[in-house]
């Protein structure tokens, strides 16, 4: 049993155990580590789970925007306790609640025993609310809602959504079900295809099939989106540049195909396109505490529904490697879950 220091919620260890990555591209361990202490404005959260998304995968293959230093702890949002605080008002309110959570850049990762983090990253759950949902409830639902906003306040009728097969493509189309707008997903194989159709999706392209680009150049024509989605990149970028309607706002969220974007930027200029890139921290920080909080209610209240989360599989924090070769492999049929608490 590791020496211990005595806090006023509750004792908490020394050292913690930790997924770490000691370089860009290399593999996971899982070492015993200091325990991280909170600063004022900031809490400590003992963690319950943590999923492992596309931008996880990003940051591991180290093409993140912002360059972490090694070893470093991955993970961006995940689900637990605060057990500490390093003072403030937030943070001293946000003692002894369960909650969902984001990381803090340069605090180390959500894949961790504990994590600390600032008291603006951490949300209380409902006590129905469990700890597995919990951890996935931020980073997907809130853009999912995030985008429904966008559209309804830009009176988009029509959008269009790429690497569509995953959870987050799911929940677009259930609230833009929910909402009347119609949203055109675009996947990667029929399996895809046949999920979404049985989620009621309307409008599915298969960027696999051999005459995609005149099936996407024909749907762009009939449906006219006008909020162009884009997780893709790459030459894709060119593709959605060409085929969106005029007047179109394409809105690049991820770089999943790693690659650079070229385009004509005449189709911009001549046709009155713009491309506004989303990063969720972004957006959330141009919203008052009381729109993020509110987003999270519903995003509570959606949980067994439009923004359901499906969990494919859970894996001990030990086997970091073998849960991220899982998502990999198939990373539509449901999130792969990091199980945080070693006693369990």
């Amino acid at each position: 049993m590791p020496d211990a220091i005595n806090t006023l919620t509750m004792t908490i260890p020394k050292t913690m155990m930790a997924v770490l990555q000691k370089e860009a591209g290399g593999p996971l361990y899982f070492e015993e580590i200091p325990t991280p202490k909170p600063e004022k404005g900031e809490v400590l959260v003992k963690m319950e789970y943590s999923p492992i998304n596309p931008s996880d995968l990003s940051f591991l293959q180290g093409s993140y925007a912002e360059k972490p230093s090694y070893p470093a702890i991955p993970g961006i949002e995940g689900s637990g306790t605060v057990v500490a605080s390093g003072g403030g008002f937030i943070a001293n309110l946000r003692k002894g609640k369960r909650v969902t959570c984001t990381s803090t850049h340069g605090k180390g990762g959500s894949w961790s025993e504990y994590m600390v983090t600032s008291a603006m990253n951490v949300i209380p759950i409902k006590s129905n609310t469990s700890f597995e949902q919990a951890a996935s409830l931020i980073v997907n639902p809130l853009t999912a809602i995030a985008f429904i906003d966008i559209a309804k306040k830009g009176k988009h009728k029509v959008i269009f959504n790429n690497a569509a097969g995953g959870a987050l493509g799911k929940m677009v189309v259930r609230l833009g079900q929910a909402n009347q707008i119609k949203v055109i997903s675009m996947v990667r194989n029929d399996n895809q295809v046949k999920a979404l159709k049985a989620l009621g999706a309307d409008f599915v392209i298969n960027q696999t099939n051999h005459d995609f680009r005149q099936e996407l150049k024909k749907i762009m024509q009939q449906l006219r989106p006008t909020l162009i989605l884009d997780a893709v990149g790459g030459p894709m970028m060119e593709e959605l540049v060409e085929f969106s309607p005029e007047g179109s706002i394409i809105m690049p969220y991820a770089n999943l195909s790693e690659e650079k974007s070229a385009f004509d930027p005449r189709k911009l200029l001549q046709q009155d396109k713009k491309i506004i890139g989303f990063f969720l921290g972004n957006y959330t920080s141009k919203q008052n505490i009381l729109k993020v909080l509110k987003s999270t209610k519903v995003a509570q209240k959606l949980i067994g529904s439009e923004l359901k989360t499906d969990i494919q599989s859970v894996f001990p924090a030990a086997s970091a490697n073998e849960a991220v070769k899982t998502y990999k492999e198939n990373m539509s049929i449901g999130k792969v879950l990091l199980d945080l608490n070693i006693n369990r």
